[in-house]
């Protein structure tokens, strides 16, 4: 690092812990990886002349970027974090390094914002970016800069050169007029975007998307369970830019709406809930098959939260969705029926952990009785698993990639 303040901020790198993991696994992630150091490297000569709050950090995994502009030389940081644990984890990380960054409190230098829209990028001058995987998010993104940030703001787009594409440049330079890409440093590479484009300004955005779904699966699983109710005729899908499956019907949902004539009665669901909603699809099967129910969605990811409210919405269907780390913030013994798919991907790596800990979440929250409907890749052979979360686990259905699994809490 060239900048006066290298020394604290190699310091506070140094600390940094990839939370709720101390980092001391052999297979913990990394709190600092070598886009972080990129991204910081190319930003030092530029947070001085970002002016009060003209810095914004969007993607952070554990606080790298948020701190390490407050250790350059920024005020204040604005950050959004689309998932949840990502935040948590660099508020964790800002108590931990409360003393490399002065005696002002470092939390109150930071602020959070839940969306992409004008609190978090009205009058940025600078923008860090850890790159997204999906080149819709990554469109969200550069549609959002563009259209609040100053018109001299800077975007600094970093990633591991492995996983970006020439269409990230494209994306880019639909709205910014100069686009360029720095050198590789330890594999990793920044896209400097400058000079956001007039008509990018105004441009009708295009996130969040919208699509109409009339799939016969789905529309049976959404009709109502009682005699004599009409079908459904479709369902609205609202989904911003990094929400999985976009505005669609992915795979793995459709078989698990397959079996939906084996969920349970009516008389038996009291409060039902779609764990890790994503799009909140399977949160209007659950408000239209069981319309007396209570519905929640809940997911850890703010364009999920934010995509399922607004499907909910579109199909005038009630409900509530919150955005919490695997269903930690929902009651114990509160639900009847949980309907699962789980990731298995964290950004480009495949990983169980979020799986398991909703697995673990579906045997908390159900009440006696209650039952959990799981769909997953046949390879991950989860049904063990299921089994000692939840309670006894039976293979319902299994087609060349996925299976439905039914687990009923005792």
């Amino acid at each position: 690092m060239t900048s006066p303040a290298a020394p604290s901020l190699t310091a506070l790198l140094d600390r940094l812990v990839p939370w709720p993991d101390d980092g001391t696994r052999p297979d913990a992630p990394v709190a600092v990886d070598a886009t972080d150091r990129l991204l910081l490297t190319e930003a030092a000569p530029l947070v001085a002349d970002a002016g009060p709050r003209g810095v914004v950090v969007i993607g952070d995994r554990f606080g790298a970027l948020t701190l390490g502009a407050l250790a350059l030389g920024a005020d204040t940081v604005r950050a959004h974090h689309d998932t949840v644990d990502s935040e948590t984890a660099t508020l964790h990380n800002a108590s931990r390094s409360q003393d490399a960054l002065g005696p002002e409190d470092v939390h109150g230098r930071i602020a959070t914002s839940d969306g992409l829209g004008p609190t978090l990028l009205d009058g940025a001058r600078l923008v860090l970016l850890q790159l997204p995987k999906s080149l819709g998010e990554l469109t969200e993104i550069a549609e959002a800069v563009a259209r609040y940030a100053a018109d001299d703001v800077t975007l600094l787009a970093g990633g591991r050169i492995k996983h970006m594409t020439r269409a990230m440049n494209d994306v880019l330079g639909d709205r910014f007029e100069s686009v360029h890409a720095t050198l590789a440093r330890s594999k990793s590479r920044a896209l400097v975007a400058s000079t956001p484009r007039p008509e990018a300004r105004t441009a009708a955005p295009l996130y969040p998307a919208r699509e109409r779904l009339t799939d016969p699966e789905l529309l049976a699983a959404a009709t109502p369970t009682h005699d004599g109710a009409a079908p459904a005729e479709h369902v609205d899908v609202v989904a911003h830019g990094g929400t999985f499956a976009g505005a669609g019907l992915d795979h793995g949902t459709r078989f698990l709406l397959s079996t939906a004539g084996r969920w349970p009665a009516a008389s038996r669901v009291r409060d039902a809930v779609d764990l890790g909603s994503g799009t909140g699809l399977l949160a209007v099967v659950l408000g239209r098959r069981y319309p007396d129910a209570r519905v929640i969605g809940t997911d850890r990811s703010a364009a999920a939260v934010a995509s399922a409210r607004a499907t909910l919405a579109a199909n005038g269907v009630e409900g509530t969705v919150t955005r919490s780390d695997a269903g930690d913030d929902l009651p114990d013994a509160s639900a009847d029926l949980v309907l699962l798919n789980p990731p298995f991907h964290d950004r480009a790596a495949v990983s169980t952990d979020a799986a398991h800990r909703m697995f673990a979440t579906a045997g908390r929250i159900l009440r006696p009785g209650g039952e959990l409907w799981c769909v997953f890749n046949t390879k991950l052979r989860y049904r063990g698993s299921l089994a000692r979360a939840v309670g006894p686990t039976e293979h319902v259905a299994q087609d060349p990639r996925f299976t439905v699994t039914r687990s009923r809490k005792p």
